[in-house]
């Protein structure tokens, strides 16, 4: 039995969506377990009562050191403890990040912490890492973040060698700022299959299975991506129902019309995972419907059954005595 704690208060929708998700995950083989205030209506699921809830606009540091009882703070503790196997959030990415930091630690040899995200694309999912964890960055950071989203792609996408590109301006070696052309020296260096550039235009193309950048770009590429993708699905559907004919033509084309939001839809994945830390540690979209919060839990426990923690930590341990930046 996998146990994910799930942080119930953390939500834009409320604890209601946070608690649907996780009954629709809930099996014989995982065990959703809800974080939140005292009272919530669970049904068959634990709750474990919490007191506080750290919000969006609140400083992640502060919120994590005068916080200590919130759902947030509480479910990463329970992965700490060995209460739990894996925690999901929809709430604060810089007080998750700061209570995993503190309570769960970094994985020995990892310098920071990554968000690596599954991106639809049309040759089928691949990674960005880092989506957000990191603003500022230095070129071996990129480095590493490429390895991490390399080793993820093996473990959870099946891909023995992943391909990785770095996001930049031009696929010309010498396009981009000071930052990707560092990173680019280094990654083209490295026993990673490194095969370039990729722009933003190949995001959707399946251009790489590991596509790697700094925390501020993978962010705004994330959300540009995830918003241009629903607006496409959702002006279809406008226009399909906008007429008679095309409400009849809808019927025929509705089979390829829900595969093909399945495929590009973000809820499909829920979530993202913070890589690096000792503890396997989802991150959901704030605005998170209850399908997405449970494909999230789904996520976790499979990060968990792939031992994703533990082969990231085999693979960039460093030998006793280097030094971690």
């Amino acid at each position: 039995m996998i146990r994910v704690a799930v942080d119930a208060m953390g939500s834009d929708r409320g604890a209601r969506s946070v608690i649907e998700g996780a009954q629709q995950a809930a099996s014989e083989a995982l065990e959703p377990v809800i974080f939140g205030a005292a009272g919530l209506d669970t049904g068959e699921l634990k709750l474990v009562p919490t007191t506080q809830v750290v919000g969006m606009d609140e400083k992640p540091a502060d919120a994590f050191r005068t916080k200590a009882d919130s759902s947030l703070v509480r479910a990463v503790k329970a992965v700490a403890d060995g209460e739990a196997d894996a925690v999901v959030s929809p709430g604060s990415t810089g007080a998750m990040l700061a209570a995993g930091l503190v309570l769960l630690r970094r994985v020995p040899g990892v310098r920071r912490p990554a968000i690596a995200v599954p991106i639809p694309s049309r040759q089928g999912p691949s990674i960005l890492i880092d989506a957000g964890a990191n603003a500022d960055c230095r070129a071996e950071h990129l480095l590493q973040f490429a390895t991490m989203g390399a080793v993820f792609a093996e473990e959870m996408l099946a891909i023995p060698r992943p391909r990785v590109r770095l996001l930049s301006i031009g696929e010309e070696p010498e396009k981009g700022n000071q930052l990707t052309l560092e990173a680019h020296e280094l990654l083209a260096a490295s026993d990673l299959d490194f095969q370039g550039n990729a722009e933003g235009r190949d995001i959707l193309e399946g251009a790489a299975d590991v596509l790697v950048t700094d925390g501020f770009t993978g962010n705004v590429a994330l959300k540009a991506v995830e918003g241009t993708v629903r607006t496409l699905l959702d002006s279809l559907r406008e226009e399909i129902t906008a007429s008679t004919a095309g409400t009849l033509g809808g019927f025929l084309i509705r089979p390829a019309a829900r595969r093909l939001r399945r495929r590009l839809d973000p809820d499909t994945y829920g979530g993202a995972y913070l890589l690096g830390l000792r503890g396997l540690v989802v991150i959901a979209h704030g605005n998170s419907s209850p399908t997405a919060i449970a494909n999230a839990i789904r996520l976790a426990a499979r990060g968990v059954d792939h031992d994703v923690v533990g082969r990231l930590a085999t693979r960039l341990l460093q030998p006793e005595g280097a030094e971690i930046v």
